[in-house]
């Protein structure tokens, strides 16, 4: 159990990253074509690497043993192309069906095994801060009183993104949904540590949201988040993702992609 801290922006982390985490890559990419027309949104390359590349480097850096990655659109493309990939391990799990961000997740649980997960969603692109954003995640992760820890990225720093956010964050981190009619200061931007036994806790059998996990978090008070403090880039459509590149190309920040 991590000793909580009074302030999730500023804590150094001690707590060893999950081991195994979720990548989610079935998407259909509507929004990206006629980029997704041949290939997966995951395989679209950001300065000559895939999206899902740049977040397997990722985990692999932080010291993810496995990652258990879905497919579905063009999913052979997806399994082809991870091959011979060694770190970190990889485990697919086809989707014969679109499931969604928490359909998926309940459809793998048998391959996550029982401890918490991160999950990460394969068509983002982040840059660590000084200190790795996923090992910020699990230095904050406590288990006795968090479902779901989130990172979020503040909407006014989040490159591409022009939405109303998605959560308002106490200077503890615990996350409460914005109204219908509300702006939020934070973005989910894509990467969270959750219990992977929620998804299995009266759920739907076909697709859903994680929503339904993050909102019966909230009710519980259980449902956390953590600010990025790198860079987070928002790519979803052909025009992000040019101003996504350009950005990247800028100020030597374009080796550090890599």
């Amino acid at each position: 159990m991590t000793t909580p801290v009074s302030s999730p922006q500023t804590a150094i982390p001690q707590t060893a990253v999950p081991q195994i985490a979720m990548v989610l890559a079935a998407g259909l990419g509507l929004r990206m074509r006629p980029l997704t027309l041949d290939r997966p949104k995951p395989l679209i390359p950001i300065l000559g690497k895939p999206l899902l590349d740049h977040a397997l480097d990722r985990l692999a850096a932080s010291g993810v043993a496995t990652a258990v990655v879905n497919n579905h659109y063009l999913g052979g493309m997806i399994v082809d192309h991870l091959a011979d990939r060694r770190e970190p391990a990889i485990v697919a799990s086809p989707e014969k069906r679109i499931l969604e961000t928490g359909g998926g997740i309940k459809h793998a649980l048998p391959l996550l095994g029982d401890a918490p997960i991160l999950t990460v969603n394969a068509d983002i692109l982040w840059l660590d801060g000084p200190t790795p954003a996923l090992k910020r995640l699990a230095a904050f992760w406590d288990p006795q009183t968090m479902d779901a820890l989130l990172l979020m990225m503040a909407t006014t720093k989040s490159a591409g993104y022009e939405g109303p956010g998605d959560y308002h964050m106490d200077p503890l981190g615990r996350l409460t949904r914005r109204g219908e009619s509300e702006l939020s200061p934070f973005v989910f931007a894509g990467v969270q540590i959750v219990k992977p036994e929620l998804f299995a806790q009266n759920t739907p059998d076909g697709a859903f949201s994680s929503n339904l996990i993050w909102d019966r978090a909230q009710e519980a008070g259980r449902l956390y988040g953590i600010a990025h403090d790198g860079l987070w880039f928002h790519i979803g459509t052909p025009d992000g993702l040019t101003e996504c590149e350009e950005l990247l190309a800028i100020g030597g920040v374009r080796a550090v992609a890599h």
